[in-house]
């Protein structure tokens, strides 16, 4: 009943935190961090010790999966030599200046074990770099960028992880070269096949479900079935999640109906707002424990914790740039890829956000090296929680006004409105050729009332496309039709109140009605 209670409690106070940073204009993930930090000084309130495990195979999994179910496969195979050389080649290459920093302060211990912690403060945070970037509005590309190297650098630096701990933690010569190449091949190359197992059997399980409601739990079943079955093979459980994710999503106009389709993504909106929250929240809570154990000379602790910080953020740029411009010095690239403004690279650089995952990363250093050798292991767990505070606290709640400094030209909003319209109107010639192929024998009035539905649609296409301050047809239209359905229900409510229809009726009624105003008002939107 207590941990019941505490978990509400949590989840009452990141929504209240999200909430509060809409209302001042914040970072939702920025509030919540800091929000956790001074909940962990107030006397009486519960320490929470995150759990690697449920954060790996219980957090991370749902969230990586509705963020590649949202994440366009065209441009990410569009993007995809930017993608891997942030996803795999800078976190190996941070892994690496950050492993060798840690060994300069540290001499006595193994190289493999300081490697083991730059392979934990690698990788940015899928949550919060999906979270920022899309708040602060930057362009499409660089957002595209951005998900697509947070949903690939996990299982980079995982594998990683694995790899360096084996090696810290086994006899002298035990660790050879065939044995990490095992590694690395079982765990990307099994992770791609299940999560292409996973697209087949549970788009087939989709294709063949027609209740809203059970999609909706099938949905959830997904990404912990795929990720249990990379883990049973010892393969990459987040590389399976995001095949699997890329892929359903990319076939989900024909795998799911219409009514499953609206409410999997009412659901997941929910999922992701919540743990998204909560997972913030918990970074925050966890200063105690991290601060519990650790014993280290005041000067030592700054001067390593200030070295790795300063690792974490150069290796960033040192790597952005050269891979940006250098690889346009060969034709193909050049020819192939848009030109890239100098504001792309020093955005994406100084998008290096920590969260969730490393602090779970390093919650779960072994204990001891091998031979039952001792190490610093406080140490290292203060080193990762120092790194996520301050890429959260200060390259994050900064990114909006690097943005604004560097004036990022957004998308066009009229290339958008322009496409949209010419597609919406092939879509309607599309659908009035149907109308005649079908209209033989129905009524003339339906027939006629279905021609207008279609033109209406695609006048409101063009109509976005004006820049007049006067209130448009469709405007009108919106405008008009909402005080109706405001009347309806009215009338609706009077007559459930008054005892003249059943609960059922006023339901039914008040869904139907609540479906053309969601309409309505996304059509405003």
């Amino acid at each position: 009943m207590e941990a019941l209670f505490e978990v509400v409690v949590f989840l009452a106070i990141a929504t209240f935190g999200a909430a509060l940073a809409r209302r001042l204009g914040l970072l939702a993930p920025i509030l919540l961090v800091v929000l956790g930090l001074g909940l962990s000084f107030l006397p009486g309130f519960p320490h929470v010790r995150l759990d690697p495990d449920l954060v790996l195979v219980g957090i991370l999994p749902p969230l990586l999966y509705v963020a590649a179910l949202g994440t366009s496969v065209p441009a990410f195979r569009l993007n995809l030599r930017p993608i891997l050389l942030l996803a795999v080649g800078l976190v190996i290459f941070t892994a690496f200046v950050v492993g060798t920093v840690v060994h300069l302060f540290l001499p006595d211990l193994p190289y493999a074990i300081c490697l083991a912690l730059g392979a934990v403060v690698a990788p940015p945070d899928a949550i919060a770099a999906t979270a920022v970037a899309r708040r602060v509005g930057l362009p499409r590309r660089v957002v595209t960028i951005l998900e697509g190297e947070s949903l690939v650098n996990d299982a980079t630096a995982l594998v990683l992880l694995r790899v360096a701990i084996v090696a810290a933690t086994a006899s002298a010569g035990s660790v050879s070269f065939g044995y990490v190449a095992q590694e690395v091949v079982v765990a990307t190359g099994g992770g791609v096949l299940v999560g292409l197992l996973g697209v087949v059997v549970f788009g087939y399980l989709h294709k063949r479900t027609t209740d809203p409601l059970l999609d909706n739990a099938l949905s959830l079943i997904v990404p912990f079935a795929v990720v249990f079955a990379a883990e049973a093979i010892h393969a990459s459980g987040v590389v399976a999640v995001v095949v699997t994710g890329l892929g359903i999503g990319h076939k989900m106009p024909l795998l799911l109906s219409a009514a499953s389709r609206l409410q999997t993504g009412a659901f997941w909106r929910l999922v992701q707002f919540l743990l998204e929250g909560l997972v913030f929240l918990l970074v925050g809570l966890q200063l105690p424990e991290v601060l519990q154990d650790l014993d280290e000379p005041t000067g030592r602790l700054v001067g390593i914790t200030a070295a790795v910080l300063a690792a974490v953020f150069l290796t960033r740029f040192v790597w952005v740039f050269p891979a940006t411009y250098l690889a346009r010095l060969v034709p193909r690239v050049r020819q192939r890829d848009p030109a890239t403004p100098v504001q792309f690279p020093i955005v994406i650089g100084w998008a290096g956000m920590r969260g969730v995952v490393t602090l779970a990363a390093a919650l779960g250093l072994p204990l001891t090296l091998a031979g039952e050798q001792p190490y610093q292991r406080a140490l290292f767990i203060w080193l990762a929680f120092a790194v996520i505070m301050a890429t959260l606290l200060g390259q994050g709640a900064t990114l909006p006004w690097v943005a604004r400094r560097l004036k990022l030209t957004p998308d066009d909003p009229v290339a958008d409105a322009l496409s949209a319209a010419t597609v919406q109107q092939q879509a309607g010639r599309a659908a009035r050729e149907r109308l005649d192929e079908l209209a033989e024998g129905a009524p003339p009035a339906v027939v006629e009332r279905l021609r207008g539905l279609v033109q209406s649609r695609t006048n409101l296409a063009w109509e976005r496309l004006g820049g007049s301050d006067r209130e448009t047809p469709s405007q009108a239209y919106g405008r008009l039709r909402q005080e109706m359905i405001d009347a309806e229900r009215e009338v609706f409510r009077a007559a459930r109140d008054e005892g003249r229809i059943p609960e059922e009726v006023l339901v039914r009624a008040y869904r139907d009605l609540d479906l053309e105003e969601s309409l309505l008002r996304r059509e405003s939107d």
